[in-house]
């Protein structure tokens, strides 16, 4: 199932008064308009980040939902074309308490309405941000809607209850490329890595470029065969939004191309994906992960990382180091926040995932050795001799 549009309501001929947000089990919050008219639906879900709103805006792991910023102002250094992780903004609407009126940045090209409007993404502005965000943490994410003030309720009500949940909605496909494309790498070549474009971001081909690799990024619907016949030394499997659940497709390629010893790292979906490949369950967490704050243990290191963070949904865990359905794999990192699995890595394939952003766009930048350990499982020649698939799931 793929996510719908948007109900079109025609657009008035000025600006409305005042804007909502409506909650599917009713609760309103009022405020003004930000962006562009109209009406947004989706999962409303919060965002903690205090810096890094145009990273999170063109995030395609936020597609189908409405996010809402914790912080209390934004837009304060305005918008640029450098600080984008997609073309577009990939949200279905934006939540702000405050959103500036003048940014101060020479870098910046336009203000965050400007750039909103001009995007075409229905917002809202002066909504009480805390309690919305209280209200989600206590009953849950749930779908919503932006809405001009004058919009009859009732309406817009019925559009968010229509609209369909996350739990089975496969999103992939709609923000991954149409076809297969390259960034080269800076410097010297040294690796060729096949990238899945599950709605990666623009940061992770770059900072595996920067390592000396070449990247062709794969649409979502490529098969092992795509894959297998760019002879990669690596595979990546990116972020990306909806259920895991979704996209079983790509498990087949995940467990041959493991099999055959070539490295595999996944983050975010990619992490999920990998992890129910080899046989372990995913569920939905109650309001998701989504922030550049989340505290992650890493079990091997015995070391704290401060990460970003940006799912609904995570690998399901067990005692220790379990998985429970997927005995090959170990828990290698925790979130500290609520104990769930945030990192896995296979016995004996070079299998290793993060459920967080390493890439860290937004910020912080703990987590980057990440690609420097799928670079080194590379150099160290994953490629061991050739395993049948099906002994890669045990």
């Amino acid at each position: 199932m793929t996510a719908p549009t948007s109900p079109r309501i025609p657009a008035p001929r000025s600006p409305p008064a005042s804007a909502f947000l409506l909650l599917e089990d009713g609760r309103r919050f009022d405020g003004l308009p930000l962006g562009a008219p109209g009406v947004a639906v989706g999962e409303v879900v919060f965002n903690t980040s205090m810096t890094g709103y145009q990273e999170v805006l063109t995030d395609p792991s936020y597609a189908g939902q409405l996010v809402a910023m914790t912080y209390p102002l934004v837009g304060n250094y305005g918008t640029n074309a450098e600080d984008v992780e997609s073309a577009r903004p990939q949200v279905a609407g934006f939540a702000v308490r405050e959103a500036a009126r003048a940014p101060s940045s020479w870098r910046s090209r336009e203000t965050l309405g400007d750039y909103l409007r001009g995007h075409g993404v229905v917002g809202i502005r002066e909504v009480d941000t805390r309690a919305l965000t209280r209200h989600i943490r206590s009953e849950g994410a749930m779908r919503g809607a932006i809405a001009p003030g004058d919009a009859p309720e009732t309406e817009i009500l019925a559009h968010v209850l229509a609209h369909p949940g996350m739990v089975g909605l496969e999103l992939a496909c709609g923000v991954s490329t149409g076809r297969p494309y390259a960034v080269p790498a800076a410097g010297r070549e040294l690796y060729r890595v096949a990238a899945f474009d599950f709605g990666v971001k623009a940061s992770s081909p770059r900072m595996l470029s920067e390592r000396g690799c070449l990247v062709t990024v794969l649409p979502a619907e490529a098969g092992t065969a795509d894959v297998l016949a760019l002879d990669p030394d690596g595979l990546f499997l990116s972020n990306g939004p909806g259920d895991p659940a979704a996209v079983e497709r790509v498990a087949g390629t995940i467990l041959e191309v493991a099999g055959r010893g070539i490295p595999v790292f996944g983050i975010c979906l990619g992490h999920q994906l990998i992890a129910r490949a080899f046989g372990a369950e995913t569920f939905k967490l109650p309001f998701g992960h989504h922030g550049g704050n989340h505290p992650v243990m890493n079990r091997d290191r015995g070391t704290v990382e401060i990460t970003s963070q940006n799912h609904g949904f995570a690998v399901r865990g067990g005692e220790g180091d379990e998985v429970p359905g997927a005995p090959a794999l170990r828990v290698t990192h925790s979130n500290l926040y609520d104990g769930t699995v945030a990192g896995v890595a296979h016995a004996t394939l070079p299998v290793i995932a993060v459920q967080y952003h390493p890439e860290a766009a937004p910020g912080p930048h703990d987590s980057r050795y990440l690609f420097d350990e799928f670079v080194a499982l590379m150099a160290a020649g994953g490629r061991g001799a050739p395993q049948p698939p099906s002994s890669a799931a045990t």
